[in-house]
């Protein structure tokens, strides 16, 4: 059983505490060009594969519709992307990038690897690769349960 103190020494911890300091840098770089936090990764599935319907960003995003609503609105409002209906079937909503959407391509890719770069200055390359692998691992055992 773990006591206050060892909540506070667990990798987990020191897990959460990471990831929410890389969110908040991650929120001011990506600020500087118009975006907000998790905007951009709606935007890699879109540069990937311009036109995916909503649901298979969804599952893509592992995200509820309702949560992919409410960020594709807010997107639309930028014009960063557009919704149409599927000309197949009327149920289906397609997501596609507007111009703005694609021009920000680089600027996400830049604001990112500074991101990358500040996270990981004073790592080797291994130890990027050892660290990655092992983040993936504690992924992989964590999507397992509910």
């Amino acid at each position: 059983m773990l006591t206050n103190q060892s909540i506070k020494d667990s990798v987990g911890y020191t897990l959460a505490q990471v990831c929410k300091l890389h969110r908040q840098r991650a929120d001011n770089l990506l600020n500087t060009i118009g975006l907000h936090v998790g905007q951009e990764m709606f935007l890699t599935e879109l540069w990937r594969k311009d036109g995916i319907s909503q649901t298979e960003l969804a599952e893509q995003l592992s995200l509820q519709p309702a949560t992919v609503t409410n960020s594709l609105r807010r997107m639309e409002r930028e014009d960063i992307v557009e919704r149409h209906d599927d000309s197949d079937d009327q149920r289906v909503s397609r997501v596609y990038l507007t111009g703005k959407g694609r021009g920000l391509e680089g600027p996400v890719e830049e604001k990112w690897g500074q991101l990358e770069s500040e996270a990981f200055a004073g790592f080797s390359l291994e130890e990027r690769v050892l660290l990655r692998r092992l983040l993936l691992q504690v992924y992989q055992n964590l999507a397992g349960h509910p």
